[in-house]
């Protein structure tokens, strides 16, 4: 097994080297060099009580006499034009793009790292997965790919293929699909990369000229990796091992992890630790020196008023009771009993409202009968009339 597959996995640095650079396939772009100024306009100077801003020429239209120029006004430029030859690309240091690929190579053989990716890697037999390989050509090399247990992803990524979501389908990328295995060859078997050109979704990519942006596209750690035979070998000649140093890259070392076990608690909790720990100090306090309130604290109130709780157990007593009266009487009301009775006192209020209505209707009958005859008088009595 080659050495590089021992490194530590970094997905910190693989994330940051993919991200610088996946910058330098960026291509330059710049808005139209005579955007926004291709008017007829010229500023009308000081005196006519506007802005010296240039303006339209001409007369006659709305548009004549308006701003222009200026990225304040509309239809006009932009403030500073982008250029294409603005710097947009990202140097990344060769050491730390070495360590990404190592430890991209070191993920590609963690079988769960490879099924979180979401390659379809059930029937794949082990990871690193390496095959031999002859006289390749297309057939006999999708046949070999399918009997490794390869066929569920690459069926996969046929089925992924569609077409590009926004503007960018209209740039010559029209339809987008997933990734599928990535097949790493040597000088002895060149043929595969011509075999596999025409595979949906295979790449290929020789053994020295490794890169993260194939092992790890967008900077997830676990792509299918298939090797051949001589790019298997090949691995310990490009990245070399903790004893024998690389015979392609100058003063490169593998990447050492900082320990041994990652697992700090199996390491805290082992017999060896634990038998030199000593043991835990607790500290006892002989006398509470607070202050308590006996009317929030009830072992004080009971300490200061013996009767403190039996006065609880008395009151809880009666607001159980109350509790239980109130539910009873509600249940009562509630019943057929209880309705009717309601039902009673209703009618005999209504009852009373009505003879009531009806005994006023009647006293200003009289009354008004009184008045039509002209008998009555505000304020005259009958002890008057006597007089």
């Amino acid at each position: 097994m080659p050495g590089v597959f021992t490194v530590p996995i970094r997905n910190d640095l693989v994330h940051f080297v993919h991200s610088s650079l996946a910058k330098n396939r960026r291509q330059g772009h710049a808005v139209f060099f005579k955007a926004g100024a291709e008017h007829s306009a010229e500023s009308w100077g000081t005196g006519r009580a506007v802005a010296r801003i240039p303006r339209i020429s001409g007369s006659g239209t709305s548009r004549a006499g308006q701003a222009t120029f200026g990225n304040m006004c509309r239809k006009a430029r932009m403030f500073a034009p982008l250029k294409i030859w603005r710097n947009c690309h990202q140097k990344c240091n060769v050491t730390q793009r070495r360590h990404a690929v190592a430890s991209a190579l070191a993920a590609s053989a963690c079988t769960p790292l490879v099924m979180a990716r979401g390659h379809k890697v059930d029937n794949v037999p082990e990871f690193p997965l390496v095959v031999e390989t002859k006289d390749t050509n297309t057939k006999s090399l999708l046949s070999t790919l399918k009997k490794l247990g390869a066929g569920d992803d690459l069926a996969k990524v046929r089925k992924s293929k569609q077409i590009r979501q926004g503007t960018g389908k209209y740039r010559n990328s029209r339809y987008v699909m997933r990734k599928g295995p990535l097949i790493v060859y040597g000088d002895e078997s060149t043929n595969v990369k011509q075999a596999a050109r025409n595979l949906p979704g295979v790449d290929t990519c020789h053994v020295n000229r490794l890169n993260v942006l194939q092992l790890a596209p967008g900077g997830h750690l676990g792509r299918f990796v298939v090797f051949t035979k001589d790019g298997f070998k090949g691995l310990n000649s490009v990245f070399g091992s903790y004893k024998t140093p690389s015979t392609e890259k100058s003063g490169y070392a593998l990447n050492r992890t900082v320990m041994t076990c990652a697992d700090i608690a199996r390491i805290i909790n082992s017999d060896q630790v634990q038998s030199k720990l000593r043991e835990v100090r607790t500290s006892i306090r002989v006398h509470d020196k607070t202050n308590k309130n006996p009317l929030k604290n009830k072992a004080l109130m009971n300490k200061l008023n013996p009767f403190a709780k039996k006065k609880a157990e008395l009151i809880a007593k009666l607001e159980k009771e109350r509790a239980a009266k109130k539910a009873a009487a509600v249940k009562a009301k509630r019943s057929k009993a209880g309705k009717a009775s309601k039902n009673k006192r209703t009618e005999t209020w209504k009852g009373l409202q009505d003879g009531l209505k009806a005994s006023f209707k009647h006293a200003e009958e009289v009354i008004e009968e009184e008045e039509r005859q002209g008998n009555y008088v505000p304020g005259d009595t009958e002890e008057e009339d006597d007089e």
